[in-house]
């Protein structure tokens, strides 16, 4: 078998930097390709195959989970690891319900990283042990649901960039969106969670221990 090639995205260079000098350390993997934003992702898995796909959340355009939909509409059998600065209590449900193999954030080691690698290739999923106990709970078809759940993806990411303090202008520079569209989701967020105002919504995220 020859090496596991993997696509990296990710729209900072020095990230990619750092990972390509991780997995050059190993013998068996290497980084084939690498995309700065979501359709550079489509575009380079619509002309290769990779064994691998390393995914960030968050970046310009169209975020990590709806690209990581679009992709497992199209090609279901390609593993994808979510590698993300967000921590697993925010993202990473939503990440294994959009389809994802493995979740990881950035401050995990690089033995951590090369190890949920080698599992997803061979079939695996890679789930820390402290998000193992909550993905039970939140995949169980039974069990009820938070209101965020009543959330789109990019409403969620939103919810919590308002919920930890982010003015409209800020989430909206932080999303590379523009203002009126974050207050057009801002509406739809405190309609869903029946809330009045941003204060709400940081009670919520704090109580929810979706922020820390």
């Amino acid at each position: 078998m020859g090496k596991i090639q993997i696509l990296i995205a990710d729209d900072h260079p020095i990230i990619r930097a750092g990972l390509k000098q991780i997995i050059s350390e190993t013998n068996d993997m290497t980084i084939a390709d690498e995309a700065g934003n979501g359709q550079e992702v489509l575009n380079l898995v619509r002309k290769k195959k990779y064994d691998l796909l390393l995914l960030d959340i968050s970046m310009p355009g169209r975020n990590g989970l709806e690209i990581l939909k679009e992709l497992k509409s199209e090609y279901p059998k390609l593993p994808v690891l979510i590698l993300s600065i967000y921590p697993e209590e925010q993202y990473a449900v939503r990440a294994f319900r959009a389809g994802a193999s493995g979740y990881l954030t950035k401050e995990s080691a690089a033995n951590e990283l090369i190890s949920a690698i080698y599992k997803i290739v061979k079939g695996g999923r890679y789930v820390s042990e402290s998000l193992a106990e909550e993905l039970t709970y939140y995949l169980d078809k039974d069990a009820s649901r938070p209101l965020h759940d009543l959330l789109t993806d990019r409403e969620y990411q939103v919810m919590l960039l308002l919920g930890s303090g982010r003015t409209v202008k800020e989430a909206a520079e932080e999303l590379h969106l523009s203002v009126k569209t974050i207050s057009t989701y801002r509406t739809h967020i405190l309609e869903k969670m029946n809330m009045k105002n941003n204060a709400e919504l940081t009670l919520y995220v704090v109580k929810n221990n979706l922020v820390k």
